[in-house]
């Protein structure tokens, strides 16, 4: 019987199968929860005053034009340089959500496979070094999560902008308009292409963390880990997801619980006719806390589950293909013990 692999950190040394993957991931986000929530908190809480900013200041800009969109007398409609108004001055605030929620998840994606690297060797770590690990990564990533959305979902958008203006053209014609069938006969070849390009440089974050690539050359890497094992990348990956939705669903429902029991004495209140408007704001305002730290705390799971297990993969994978497991190993070794000099030498 051979000998056990051995397991500095949260996973043996070898080979891994599914649940010990799967395993692995939950071992990490239990023991370095502290860098992960720390980095995404600290991306994310300044994204959003940015945003909350930007609201602030479109809103101070268009104060005067809310009036005439939304104070309406009966039977009147807005005038459309008064919405147009308001649409664009809040533009930039919808711009810079989109930018925050990119830098966010790509983050994220230099995150985990940083933590990975001190988990699986056993090592601890801080929220300042990840966070001046991913700071350099993080250009890397996010071109490489960017050119996988790009190719992944190229094909998508070109079907879309094609066939769009000629079914919106084609709409005053008697029947479905032949656009509408070739869109629904683009999407069903485009959705298996665009899950294959996605699975097949999936690991090309983590590539790009660990082995201080670039986004072409990490999505190249990708590739080739990827090539011959891709129903194995995308099964696990999938069950991940999976994974990920049930405990954040469970995470998410004692804050609810919470929530419902400071709203139930004032509805029962109102049921019987005496209302304690104190009573009904305090409830409201603890249920609408209890909700926005439970769906924090879900959301973060859900996100961040997933990418530790796809760091997990690409371990796995370079641990079957390039014997990873000796250099791990070796990184987890403690430094030998410098010899003390012999008398009578400096």
């Amino acid at each position: 019987m051979a000998p056990p692999a051995p397991q500095p950190g949260v996973i043996p040394l070898r080979p891994l199968d599914v649940g010990e993957i799967l395993g692995g991931a939950f071992s990490t986000f239990r023991r370095y929860w502290k860098p992960l929530v720390g980095v995404v908190l600290a991306v994310q809480g300044c994204g959003l005053l940015l945003v909350g900013a930007a609201v602030a200041v479109a809103a101070a800009a268009v104060h005067s034009r809310f009036s005439a969109v939304f104070d309406l007398e009966p039977g009147r409609s807005a005038d459309g340089a008064d919405v147009l108004a308001l649409f664009l001055a809040f533009v930039p605030a919808l711009v810079l959500l989109a930018v925050t929620m990119t830098v966010g998840a790509a983050t994220m994606s230099a995150l985990c496979p940083a933590v990975i690297q001190e988990a699986v060797v056993g090592r601890p770590t801080t929220v300042g070094a990840m966070w001046r690990r991913c700071r350099t990564r993080l250009p890397s990533v996010l071109g490489a999560v960017l050119l996988t959305a790009l190719i992944a979902g190229g094909p998508m958008l070109v079907l879309y902008a094609v066939c769009i203006p000629l079914i919106v053209l084609s709409a005053d014609g008697s029947g479905p308009p032949a656009a509408l069938f070739v869109l629904l006969l683009g999407v069903l070849v485009c959705v298996p292409v665009s899950v294959w390009l996605m699975t097949r440089f999936s690991l090309a974050p983590a590539a790009a963390v660990c082995e201080g690539l670039g986004p072409v050359a990490a999505l190249r890497r990708s590739a080739r880990l990827v090539a011959g094992g891709w129903w194995r990348v995308f099964g696990i990956t999938m069950l991940s997801y999976l994974v990920a939705m049930a405990v954040g669903y469970a995470i998410q429902m004692p804050f609810g619980f919470i929530g419902a029991m400071a709203l139930f004495p004032a509805l029962l209140e109102s049921g019987e006719g005496g209302v304690d408007p104190g009573a009904v704001v305090f409830g409201i305002v603890v249920y609408a806390v209890s909700l926005l730290i439970g769906t924090s705390i879900s959301m973060l799971f859900q996100y961040g589950y997933p990418q530790l297990v796809v760091s997990l993969i690409y371990v796995d994978q370079r641990m079957r293909r390039e014997n990873l497991a000796e250099a791990l190993l070796a990184a987890a070794a403690p430094p030998a013990p410098a010899s003390a000099p012999e008398p009578g030498r400096a």
